[in-house]
């Protein structure tokens, strides 16, 4: 049989680095919330689409992953967008140096090898308790071992000639790697407690290097993210 996969794709976006001073109001509030870290990425991306429109975030290709260097009190915001992102909102005594705007294009070849940095929030489903026959749907707890969080990683890697999509469903990356040579870090979990939506995501930092299988899967995956709680910096794949 013919294959009809494509053996190069092209990736496109707009990476923002904020350099951030941590000891700002703003950013603090940023760092123990993480509603409001969502607010301070979102805040770049006003008018582009309706206010209230659902899954704005996911229509502009918003994806966001942060670092704390809290000894020197310095928090490096990267964020992924489909469209510019605007950071004038964002008061300018916040940042330490202006913000860094980077264009990505990229052409991603069926073969090739790339080192990947990823904070992801790996979970698994628990069971609901209720009968079978209900079909109750189970609730989502993230996984807390460095070894756990390897496995959720390695369902989802996609060895060459593998579909899009395991049999069981799990959507694949487009690309391979041995999972005994990828370095995998438990971080702080973030939470919210806000009266409305309250949340706490468990996380981990995966890195490494991919090899490319399926250029045109891997492509959607670097532009749309991984995984569970994109909307608040998890789930973006930054390639180097």
């Amino acid at each position: 049989m013919t294959s009809t996969r494509a053996s190069t794709a092209r990736f496109v976006a707009t990476h923002s680095v904020l350099t951030l001073n941590a000891r700002h109001p703003l950013v603090a509030k940023s760092l123990v919330d993480a509603q409001e870290m969502h607010r301070t990425v979102m805040s770049g991306f006003r008018g582009w689409v309706e206010d209230g429109e659902a899954q704005a975030r996911a229509q502009m290709g918003v994806l966001s992953t942060w670092s704390v260097d809290l000894k020197a009190g310095a928090l490096v915001l990267v964020v992924q967008s489909r469209v510019p992102g605007d950071w004038t909102r964002i008061p300018r005594e916040a940042f330490t140096t202006a913000p860094h705007i980077i264009t990505v294009d990229r052409t991603f070849k069926a073969g090739e090898v790339f080192g990947f940095r990823a904070v992801v929030n790996p979970t698994r489903s628990r069971p609901s308790g209720r009968p079978a026959a209900e079909k109750a749907r189970g609730t989502r707890a993230a996984h807390s071992t460095p070894e756990h969080v390897k496995r959720w990683f390695a369902r989802r890697l996609q060895a060459d000639g593998e579909p899009a999509n395991a049999e069981d469903g799990v959507a694949r990356i487009g690309a391979t790697a041995d999972p005994d040579e990828l370095g995998i870090r438990m971080l702080p979990t973030v939470s919210s407690a806000h009266r409305h939506k309250q949340v706490r995501i468990g996380r981990a930092e995966i890195r490494g290097s991919l090899t490319v299988t399926d250029p045109e899967t891997l492509v959607e995956v670097l532009s749309n993210g991984l995984g569970h709680a994109r909307a608040y910096s998890c789930g973006l794949i930054l390639a180097r």
